[in-house]
C-alpha cells in the first residue's frame, strides 16, 4: 500500500517561489525513513537536508514537486483566490499524481473541514484515506520526508536568486536584511525586482517609507491569510 506525505516551503516569504513536494512510499518501507533519521526540515541543518534528500529521492516509491514562481502567486491572490485555496489545489494535484492509499498533509489551514472540502474538490483520485494535521511534518516522517524535499528545493532557488541579486536575505518580510535589500532596490530603480511577490503587503509598506510614511516594515506579512 502506497503511503505518501505532502508538505510546502515559502509559503510566507516576500522573494522566492513557494514549493509544494509530494513523497510516496511504500508502507512496509516507511521504517526506512526512521532509519535514515528524517525529521522535520526546520530542525536539520542545510548539510543534513541535502544529505537526506539524496536517500529519500533513492528509496521511495515516487516524489513530485511542484514549484510556484512569485508571478503566479500575484496572478492567484489578484483574481482573489485565498492562499489556502491554491494551496488545498497544488495539494490536490500531489495527490492525483501520485495516487497513494492513504495520504498525510501537513495542514496549512485553521480550519481542517474547510481546508478538507478544498483538497477533496479537485481530486480526480481519491485515496481511501486522507489524514490532515496541523505539525503533521514533525509527527509522521513520510510527512517530513515530504518537507525536507520541498525545503531543499526552495533553498537551491534561493541560492540562484543571491548568485544574480547578492545578499538577500532569507527572504521573509521579519528579516531586516530582506527588507534593506527590497528598500534599497525601490529606492534606487522605484520599482521592485522580478524575485518578489507583489502582492505580499510588505512591499506597499516599502513604497510608503520611501513616500514619507512611517509605520513599520516588520512582522508578520497581513498577506498570508488562512482563511
Amino acid at each position: 500500500m502506497a503511503v505518501a506525505g505532502i508538505d510546502e516551503a515559502g509559503r510566507g516569504p516576500v522573494i522566492g517561489p513557494l514549493i509544494v513536494s509530494g513523497v510516496s512510499f511504500e508502507a512496509e518501507k516507511l521504517s526506512e525513513l526512521v532509519r535514515m533519521g528524517v525529521k522535520d526540515s526546520k530542525k536539520l541543518s542545510n548539510k543534513r537536508r541535502e544529505e537526506l534528500f539524496h536517500e529519500i529521492v533513492r528509496v521511495c516509491t515516487d516524489y513530485l514537486v511542484i514549484k510556484v514562481e512569485p508571478w503566479e502567486i500575484d496572478r492567484v491572490i489578484g483574481r482573489g483566490l485565498k492562499l489556502n485555496k491554491f494551496e488545498a489545489r497544488l495539494f490536490s494535484e500531489i495527490i492525483n499524481n501520485l495516487k497513494p492509499k492513504q495520504v498525510i498533509i501537513d495542514l496549512v489551514d485553521v480550519n481542517e473541514r474547510r481546508f478538507r472540502r478544498e483538497v477533496e474538490k479537485y481530486l480526480v483520485y481519491v485515496p481511501e484515506n486522507i489524514l490532515m494535521e496541523h505539525k503533521a511534518d514533525e509527527k509522521y516522517p513520510i510527512v517530513s520526508a515530504a518537507s525536507v524535499i520541498a525545503k531543499v528545493i526552495r533553498e537551491r532557488e534561493m541560492d540562484k536568486i543571491r548568485r544574480e541579486y547578492g545578499d538577500i536575505g532569507s527572504g521573509y518580510p521579519s528579516d531586516p536584511k530582506t527588507i534593506e535589500f527590497l528598500r534599497r532596490w525601490y529606492s534606487e530603480r522605484g520599482e521592485f525586482p522580478p524575485i518578489v511577490r507583489r502582492s505580499w503587503k510588505t512591499l506597499k509598506r516599502i513604497r510608503g517609507l520611501e513616500l514619507g510614511g512611517g509605520f513599520s516594515l516588520f512582522g508578520r506579512d497581513l498577506q498570508q491569510d488562512r482563511s
